[in-house]
């Protein structure tokens, strides 16, 4: 019990260079409080004690501002950075050592039954803002920019920018010829400018293609 709390301690305190000591995210963190909240409560719902799973949840929610319902299930290390405004459904499923920023939606679209939520792999980072809404998965070490909207799988070690949501990297790679930075957490392009500079590729394109063509079909003269 102890190994796994200094874990989950130490987990936060690699992420977060704010943090000072132990002392301070146990007693200051309301990331750290809420999914402490969550451990117990899902305890409860896995048993069948679901009103009194959800009351804890909603007292967490009311003291920290992050409701994370019962019935998600998540893995070791999750870090909830901020806190304030995160919602995690109830068919969420999150891998080990991820990382939420506040405002952050892992909901549903209303049209899915049952498994209504997203999956997280391991190690992944959503920005702050950003919602993934439906019943797919984001793979692992992938990253969600700030402000993002995801409708649909992201592959591992992918970057997923924008409005809707589209990978602009994967492992490290652009997966297409113009696109966007990878994600930093600052230096992200809003969905307007990705536009723009596509479209500079793609008149720069034309260009070439028109001054070949200038270039290697006859003269009217000749």
């Amino acid at each position: 019990m102890f190994d796994e709390l200094k874990r989950e301690l130490d987990s936060i305190m690699a992420r977060d260079p704010a943090a000072r000591s132990r002392w301070e995210v146990y007693f200051l963190y309301s990331g750290f409080k809420a999914v402490r909240a969550y451990r117990k409560s899902h305890w409860l719902y896995e048993h069948g004690h679901y009103f009194l799973a959800r009351w804890i949840s909603q007292r967490a929610r009311h003291k920290t501002g992050i409701e994370i319902h019962p019935g998600a299930k998540i893995g070791r290390g999750l870090f909830i950075d901020h806190g304030m405004g995160v919602v995690i459904g109830e068919t969420t499923e999150i891998g080990d050592d991820c990382t939420l920023y506040q405002n952050v939606t892992l909901g549903g679209t209303g049209k899915d039954k049952g498994k209504r939520h997203p999956t997280l792999g391991n190690n992944v980072l959503i920005g702050s803002g950003a919602k993934v809404l439906g019943p797919f998965r984001v793979g692992d070490n992938a990253r969600v920019a700030a402000g993002a909207v995801v409708l649909s799988e992201v592959p591992d070690n992918a970057t997923a920018v924008g409005v809707p949501a589209r990978v602009v990297r994967i492992n490290g790679e652009k997966p297409a010829e113009c696109t966007s930075m990878a994600l930093d957490q600052v230096h992200v392009s809003d969905p307007v400018e990705q536009a723009l500079q596509e479209l500079r590729c793609e008149m720069g394109g034309l260009e070439q293609q028109f001054c070949h063509r200038k270039h290697t079909e006859p003269s009217e003269d000749e």
